[in-house]
Order: structure tokens, then C-alpha cells, then sequence
């Protein structure tokens, strides 16, 4: 498994960490992980991830809409250099809280 997911104990808060590529081949695996994860705070851990594509844009676009999450809502946490250029490129910052 490439996503492991963390719930606060209060369940108000849930993480996502990427392990890996995130990328088309895990397209189900985040969906999986984020389908009940409505009314609570999303983070997405990308400590572990070693490359995103056009793919895990679009994966974390879905997110966002599927969860009915306003800009700014979903927090991006610990990209690597690479990851956070990408993000940028594709203007994230303006969707996503990129830290």
C-alpha cells in the first residue's frame, strides 16, 4: 500500500500519507482512502512521495471537489523541492494550503 491513513482521535482531522509515486496507479487506493472523509480536516503527507504527475494533480483535484472542499481547505504537507515545483507550476497554491 502506498496511502496510509491517520484519523485524530477527536475524528475531526484525517492524514493521508504518499508513499512512493504518486501517480495514475493510485487513483483507486486515494479514493479509498478519502470517501468517508467528509466534514473533516484533510492533510495530504507527501514526506514519503518521490515523484507526482499530472495524474496526482488531478487525484488531489478530485479529492477536493468529491470532499466539497473550498480553496485552501486541503493542506499539502512536507513536499520535497521537486513535488512543491510542481505544484507551483500548476498553480496549486491557489487551491490547496501548500506547506
Amino acid at each position: 500500500m502506498n496511502i496510509k491513513r491517520d484519523i485524530s482521535s477527536d475524528g475531526k482531522q484525517a492524514v493521508l500519507h504518499v508513499k512512493g509515486e504518486f501517480n495514475f496507479a493510485l487513483v483507486q487506493e486515494v479514493r479509498n482512502a478519502y470517501v468517508d472523509l467528509k466534514g473533516k480536516d484533510v492533510i495530504v503527507d507527501l514526506r514519503e512521495a518521490t515523484y507526482m504527475d499530472s495524474a496526482g494533480l488531478g487525484i488531489l483535484l478530485n479529492m477536493q471537489d468529491y470532499l466539497d472542499k473550498p480553496n485552501g481547505a486541503i493542506k499539502l504537507v512536507n513536499c520535497s523541492d521537486a513535488i512543491k515545483r510542481v505544484l507551483l507550476i500548476a498553480k496549486f497554491e491557489k487551491k490547496f494550503h501548500i506547506e
